[in-house]
């Protein structure tokens, strides 16, 4: 039974990455059908990653009021509406308005399953699952471009991954008995039964929550700063064509999802914080690699990579110590937290790069990289420190 459960988490997984990639492929077609310029999928975007943080901060007490099976179920059924909704939308404005809904889903259903998984499964299944999340990301785009070789149809694109959404709710809705079958014989279960919500002033007042806070924003500035910026350092820094430049910046999100596929073999024998500081030493190897001094642009092509599989281990690593550092009793409450520190980081870091880039130069995006790396780093450290743990 619970092997069952462990199975249709790993499709929950695989659901949470689905939406992530639709609006940035569809995009192109949808701005010149409603007339709207290109910067307005920044604002849908904010709204969306508004929602999450939200969601995020309260998802502490609606899990201990509903249960994480429900509240996964209600999350999940939440983004399908939102997502049949950015289907049937005829405006921008419309699209803000499902993109409320949108976010406010994505947010709860991710802090309340990665707590879950935290709680009850091992570090290798937090690494995987995390790699199932990018096998979603990986696959919308395809799904849109299909419907969008129909005819410019993104309204199709968004249609499916919707139904796709309704079946996965129904599955959750009939696997709640499930969710609520303690299992105090799964090896490294803990309880997590604290007596009311911890709150967020309450989470602050922890020692090392608010660095971990800080590692988090830093992991995700740098990840989605390199996602969002390497086509651009590539091709006016280092003289690489566009076309190359942009295979090679979707293969950094390659290194992130087969680096997780790898870490799963090896991150219960290493442990989550050896598993953290091994992926920050390869981020810093992959930027070195960037700013080498040399003709060849094979080893800044190469260093993308390299930094993507070095990102591969720090984010399901941190989610996963989470009840070890912080008490399993405090650990939704502080996931939740985490998961709205990581989506102000992804939020907001890498247009902050974009300013600095605009007012300076763009040479500057491996430092800017290199800076949140470090921070990173230390910042996980402070709480090793903190919480007595090798």
């Amino acid at each position: 039974m619970f092997s069952l459960l462990l199975a249709i988490i790993y499709i929950a997984f695989i659901s949470l990455g689905l939406p992530d990639s639709l609006l940035g492929a569809a995009w192109p077609v949808m701005r010149l059908q409603f007339g709207a310029p290109l910067s307005q999928a920044g604002m849908i975007s904010m709204i969306i990653a508004g929602g999450t943080i939200v969601s995020s901060l309260l998802s502490d007490r609606l899990t201990r009021r509903l249960g994480t099976g429900l509240v996964t179920a209600l999350s999940v059924a939440m983004t399908a509406a939102a997502l049949f909704g950015f289907s049937i939308s005829n405006s921008v404005t419309a699209l803000c308005l499902w993109g409320i809904p949108y976010g406010l889903g994505a947010g709860a259903v991710d802090a309340a399953l990665n707590n879950y998984v935290a709680l009850h499964y091992s570090s290798r299944h937090m690494s995987w699952l995390h790699c199932f999340w990018g096998v979603g990301a990986s696959i919308s785009p395809y799904i849109m471009a299909a419907w969008l070789a129909r005819g410019d149809n993104w309204q199709g694109g968004y249609r499916t991954v919707s139904l796709l959404q309704v079946a996965l709710t129904a599955v959750l809705f009939m696997s709640l008995p499930m969710w609520k079958k303690r299992d105090d014989g799964e090896p490294g279960a803990k309880a997590a039964d604290a007596p009311r919500p911890l709150g967020l002033a309450g989470a602050l007042r922890i020692p090392g929550v608010p660095a971990i806070l800080l590692a988090f924003l830093s992991y995700c500035a740098a990840e989605t700063t390199a996602g969002l910026w390497a086509s651009s350092y590539l091709v006016e820094a280092r003289g690489v064509d566009a076309g190359t430049a942009a295979r090679f910046a979707s293969l950094f999100y390659l290194g992130i999802t087969f680096g997780r596929f790898l870490n799963g073999f090896v991150a219960d024998r290493m442990g989550d914080r050896r598993m953290i500081r091994v992926g920050v030493s390869v981020m810093l190897a992959g930027m070195a690699l960037v700013v080498l001094p040399v003709e060849s642009t094979l080893p800044a092509l190469a260093g993308l990579i390299v930094f993507g599989l070095g990102c591969a281990p720090v984010y399901p690593s941190i989610i996963h110590a989470t009840p070890d550092n912080f008490g399993a009793q405090n650990s939704q409450a502080i996931i939740g937290i985490q998961m709205a520190a990581a989506y102000t980081g992804s939020t907001f870091m890498p247009p902050l790069f974009g300013v600095i880039a605009g007012a300076a130069t763009i040479r500057l995006f491996p430092g800017y990289l290199a800076f949140f790396a470090v921070m990173l780093l230390v910042m996980t450290e402070r709480v090793n420190g903190v919480t007595k743990r090798d």
